[in-house]
């Protein structure tokens, strides 16, 4: 079935084929990658676009994802909405979030458990907050909102951390499952951000997937993290996107997978960005994982083993 989506571009209008992300690996879209993507005859299985670079009318960005979103499904991720934010969503925002969504009708919304944004000040990061009822309560009204205005279900993404706070009284992984229970959002896993956190927290990874609902997840992302040292000269890794996934990383994915069966598995690489080959390199390593352990997987039973 095809739909039709206005493209204030041209002023007409694109038709964009009714693509569901495939339970395949995909890459974040860069535009230095675009031509060769085009022509690549080895398919990636879809790109993934940062919705905060599109929320302009026109220009080469849409006319470069106009022509990707023709021919491969689509994953937008948010990055600014600051859904932790206890001064709520900004209605601008969300405003532009929402045509970007209704102009290119992906086959996924997704957004970071993060805080950006306070009374009229914007910090360009993604901050934690503090895992409790009253942060819940905020969260799960946000979300709420947000897919009230998308008309759509959109997934929550778990965090990179470096610091706790002393007003938590939940897990990380029970608040997300709240969140996803109250609102009815899906979630997006990031394999990654479960090491890096782990690491810096002193948990053991296997741990928080056993308590992660695994059964929820319906995208997963996978990057490079950078070390180095806090005050102490303790270990402290950084959720850097600048360089191919950890070993360690691809051997939770590969427990992950062995769980959920294949799922839609996304290569972040957002700094330091090489050539797509290098890209679909680490696309092609995520699949032939999926292809080996997908078919095999404890299906109906997605928690991570003992």
């Amino acid at each position: 079935m095809m739909r039709s989506a206005p493209d204030p571009q041209t002023g007409g209008t694109a038709r964009f084929p009714s693509l569901p992300l495939p339970p395949r690996a995909g890459a974040g879209l860069k535009p230095e990658h675009v031509d060769q993507i085009l022509a690549d005859t080895q398919r990636i299985g879809f790109l993934e676009v940062h919705a905060e670079n599109y929320m302009g009318d026109g220009g080469a960005p849409h006319r470069a994802l106009t022509a990707i979103r023709r021919e491969f499904p689509l994953s937008v991720h948010g990055v600014g909405l600051s859904i932790g934010s206890e001064s709520g969503i900004d209605h601008a925002h969300l405003e532009r979030l929402a045509r970007v969504v209704e102009r290119y009708e992906p086959a996924m919304v997704s957004e970071h458990l993060a805080w950006s944004s306070h009374d009229a000040g914007y910090f360009n990061d993604l901050l934690p907050v503090p895992y409790n009822a009253e942060t819940l309560a905020r969260v799960v009204a946000h979300v709420g909102r947000i897919q009230d205005r998308l008309k759509r279900h959109i997934l929550i993404e778990n965090p990179s951390t470096y610091v706790a706070f002393e007003e938590t009284t939940m897990s990380e992984a029970d608040f997300i499952r709240e969140i996803a229970t109250r609102s009815g959002c899906g979630l997006l896993l990031d394999v990654n951000n479960v090491f890096v956190s782990a690491t810096n927290h002193g948990w053991k990874p296997l741990q928080y997937l056993r308590r992660f609902p695994l059964e929820l997840v319906e995208e997963i992302h996978l990057a490079g993290h950078a070390e180095d040292t806090d005050d102490e000269g303790d270990v402290l890794l950084i959720d850097a996107h600048d360089r191919p996934v950890a070993d360690a990383v691809w051997k939770l994915y590969e427990i992950v997978i062995s769980q959920t069966g294949a799922l839609p598995t996304l290569i972040e690489w957002d700094n330091d960005v090489p050539d797509w080959p290098v890209l679909r390199r680490e696309a092609r390593l995520a699949d032939a994982i999926l292809d080996r352990l997908g078919p095999a997987s404890l299906l109906g039973s997605r928690h991570a083993a003992e």
